[in-house]
């Protein structure tokens, strides 16, 4: 399927691994023009030089940022002024018991998960109207229904995101912008991964053991009842980025493995 966006501009954020690696490429792969980004010089040069092998003629490119800062932000805009694709994907996640959150775990989850997409969309969107095309996502998570007890400021940023998502949906009204959220499911990025493994040296298991623990205990609603790959959430993201996806604006796309348990 021709998705149509040959040669569109599209950002995503935190695309150095995991659900935002598996996304640039898979729009390099459609053609568009891919901007990669993290905080690292050699994990942006090493994702940029892995889709272009994997994505031969790939057009690509990267830009090192804290999008936890303003000034990180600022980096951003100024390298890449204009983009018609911004996947809001940085985030960062952590368990710690609610008691035992400090003022500073609050204030930098909102900074990195929240306004990080709160200011690049600032920047960005004027741009999209004015062309009257633009495509923007936050990628959120089946947390933000389900807050889990050991990240509630965790869930509470996710939850944020799909009001800002419906929010700016709402200003787009009768142009060619659409604004969405994508909530996606436990999912084998190589943050959880590196958790998991980590959990199962610690108890003497096999990550097969962990995750079959995992999804009879904490996640037992999972129809899929497997972590989800990247690749299987970037299919999602990138349609809801094309051309084709232009009736679909101000919604909360599940891809989820039924995680959540509502028709709706």
């Amino acid at each position: 399927m021709d998705l149509k966006i040959t040669n569109k501009v599209a950002l995503v954020t935190g695309s150095t691994q995991g659900i935002g690696f598996a996304s640039a490429k898979l729009f390099a792969k459609e053609g568009a023009e891919v901007i990669v980004n993290g905080r690292s010089q050699g994990k942006v040069d090493s994702a940029v030089e892995k889709i272009k092998v994997e994505v031969p003629g790939a057009k690509v490119s990267g830009v090192v940022a804290n999008l936890e800062t303003v000034e990180g932000c600022e980096i951003l805009t100024t390298t890449v002024p204009k983009v018609d694709i911004l996947i809001n994907n940085v985030g960062i996640f952590e368990p710690v018991d609610f008691l035992e959150i400090t003022e500073d775990q609050w204030l930098e989850m909102f900074n990195v998960n929240i306004m990080s997409g709160v200011r690049l969309t600032q920047h960005y969107l004027p741009a999209m109207f004015e062309k009257d095309w633009g495509r923007i996502e936050f990628i959120s998570s089946e947390s933000a229904y389900q807050i889990p007890q050991e990240m509630i400021h965790y869930g509470m940023t996710k939850t944020a995101q799909i009001s800002l998502a419906r929010g700016i949906a709402e200003t787009t009204k009768g142009t060619g912008v659409t604004c969405n959220s994508i909530i996606v499911g436990p999912t084998s990025s190589e943050g959880v991964t590196d958790f998991i493994e980590n959990l199962a040296k610690a108890n003497d298991q096999t990550f097969q053991e962990v995750e079959k623990e995992f999804f009879q205990s904490i996640r037992p609603t999972s129809l899929l009842q497997r972590f989800s790959t990247s690749e299987e959430i970037a299919n999602l993201i990138v349609y809801t980025a094309s051309t084709l996806a232009s009736a679909t604006n101000g919604a909360a796309l599940r891809v989820d493995a039924g995680v959540v348990r509502a028709a709706v």
